[in-house]
């Protein structure tokens, strides 16, 4: 069977009428007793399971998913890469996530379509200029990529945007980073799945968790529609179902969770070469490799768990865009769908360990994930594997709630939350 994807391997299995190719994961029947179990099948969750057994030599672990693999938020954003933060926690984890997606693709042997093919956060004031010339320069005193853009240079990378005197939002300038760009969600949810497969670890699809065995006060396993299973550690990725899992562990977090709606519109020629987000008009969006405009906006305002969300909000992202790209009222919209996001007080993640010894977390990620998968599965996965701290992991502990050392993202994360 043929494992390794290389060009002699796609010509091989071509002559051989493509016979031989190899699962991309196992999925076998559970086992009682692992030494790590993670409960999510999402990127973070397959990320976490690949760096224990690569970086820890930890092979004996499960990944739990309750659907199947890449099925909840990590099939359901916006697919945007970017490291472009404000404070230095932030910078250091998203730009070690960001440096990490640059050379994932070789690393698991696997095409994640990364594009670097450049954003531009928009300003629309003389004030958001302002504050955009103080944002880059934290930035690059941070050691991340930023420009501070004029009308001209906007004009260059993004013609198509409405630059009128008359326009109810127009264009001073912007940030942008040249680094930044986009990746195909479901390649890097399987790349990690392939990845970690192959190292040992169980995926197990279809497997809800009902409850954890916590023993002694710590956790020592979970319950699952397939039976119970025992680990010393247990980790915890599940997106915006971390709170429900926190009350099964009978404890709380400070997470709301919300849909997080985006759209795509029919498929046309290239007409836009970079990711373009407006904090004014509250929307982003860029051109997919397959032609569709993808389109995201701003949060449902009421807590749910629904995976649509509402047409009001839908149509508040269209006003928006064809404020900003008129040339867009043109296009049909295809697909319409929700991602549930956990939205946390600072807008940062919350990595470490939970109140219940055994048990440790990621999540709070709120519209951030996806560009965080490859540092969040590193870190949770030292978590797992030593039961302390990274060091770009501690200040986003979840302690920082109770001591007031928040890390305030809000602007940051580009969306309104």
């Amino acid at each position: 069977m043929t494992r390794r994807y290389s060009a002699f391997s796609l010509l091989k299995e071509g002559l051989a009428g493509q016979t031989g190719w190899a699962p991309a994961w196992r999925s076998p029947e559970p086992k009682k007793n692992y030494d790590v179990i993670i409960i999510g099948g999402g990127g973070h969750g397959l990320a976490s399971a690949y760096y224990l057994a690569k970086t820890h030599g930890i092979g004996n672990v499960a990944v739990l998913e309750k659907g199947w693999i890449g099925g909840g938020n990590t099939g359901r954003n916006t697919t945007v890469v970017r490291s472009n933060y404000y404070y230095p926690e932030s910078v250091a984890l998203y730009g070690l996530s960001h440096r990490l997606y640059e050379g994932l693709a070789r690393e698991l042997n696997y095409n994640i379509m990364l594009s670097q093919r450049g954003m531009i956060n928009l300003c629309h004031s003389a004030i958001e200029m302002e504050i955009a010339a103080r944002t880059v320069n934290a930035m690059q005193i941070n050691g991340i990529d930023a420009e501070l853009f004029s009308p001209e240079d906007v004009r260059r990378v993004a013609p198509i945007f409405n630059f009128s005197p008359e326009a109810r939002f127009p264009v001073f300038g912007g940030v942008w980073q040249g680094r930044a760009g986009t990746a195909r969600h479901d390649a890097v949810a399987w790349g990690y799945a392939r990845g970690a497969s192959g190292l040992g670890v169980d995926i197990i699809q279809n497997c809800e968790v009902t409850d954890f065995i916590i023993e002694g006060g710590r956790c020592r396993g979970v319950k699952t529609s397939k039976g119970a299973m025992r680990a010393e550690r247990i980790g915890m990725a599940v997106a915006g179902h971390s709170s429900v899992l926190a009350a099964k562990a009978q404890f709380r977090l400070p997470i709301n969770s919300y849909a997080l709606q985006a759209c795509v519109s029919e498929p046309v020629k290239p007409i836009l070469d970079t990711v373009v987000a407006s904090p004014g008009t509250g929307v982003y969006v860029s051109q997919s490799d397959k032609g569709e405009m993808v389109i995201g906006g701003a949060l449902d305002r009421i807590p749910s768990y629904g995976q649509r969300g509402g047409l009001p909000v839908l149509e508040g992202v269209i006003s928006g865009l064809l404020e900003m790209i008129p040339a867009f009222g043109q296009l049909k919209l295809m697909r319409q769908w929700a991602g549930i996001v956990d939205v946390v007080p600072d807008s940062s993640p919350i990595i470490g360990p939970s109140p219940v010894p055994g048990l440790y977390l990621n999540c709070g990620w709120g519209t951030g994930g996806f560009k965080a998968i490859p540092a969040g599965g590193t870190l949770l996965a030292h978590l797992l594997a030593t039961g302390k701290h990274h060091d770009i992991s501690r200040p986003f502990d979840l302690d920082r709630f109770a001591t007031g050392r928040l890390i305030d993202e809000a602007a940051g994360s580009g969306i309104a939350h």
